[in-house]
């Protein structure tokens, strides 16, 4: 179980938290850069945030350890059903709160933003420690 949670748990866990609270610094500074010193959609809207990041943070740990051998295959693999799964996400909520005209168009873009940016990351790590293993194969 230690080596579960060392090599995979621990790192997706603290990711989680890394970017939940980037994510709630930054709208909390751009809130008070406009003026505004409460966040108007309060508790829900963290929840949603919350949740949000725990799909990219699922989403990354798919591309990371999932394996197929085409790449770029393997983020559509993982991008289509995680995109749904925010899509389902925004609509449950839309059963319980009025949505923004725009509340799809917006998870689409900041999502696949946050999913484009995450898939970067993924692949200059996974350049670099091929790298690694060919700079170790040949010594």
């Amino acid at each position: 179980m230690k080596n579960v949670w060392e090599k995979y748990l621990r790192g997706i866990l603290f990711l989680y938290f890394e970017i939940y609270t980037a994510a709630t610094l930054i709208n909390s500074v751009i809130y008070l850069a406009q003026g505004v010193y409460e966040d108007p959609s309060g508790n829900w809207h963290e929840i949603d945030r919350a949740v949000i990041v725990l799909v990219a943070v699922i989403a990354y740990a798919l591309i990371r350890y999932i394996k197929v051998n085409n790449f770029f295959l393997k983020v559509v693999i993982v991008y289509v059903p995680t995109m749904l799964l925010v899509f389902l996400y925004v609509f449950l909520r839309g059963l319980t709160v009025e949505l923004a005209k725009s509340a799809y168009r917006d998870i689409f873009i900041n999502y696949t933003a946050g999913f484009v940016f995450v898939t970067i990351v993924v692949l200059i790590v996974n350049v670099i420690r091929k790298k690694k293993v060919k700079a170790d194969e040949a010594d």
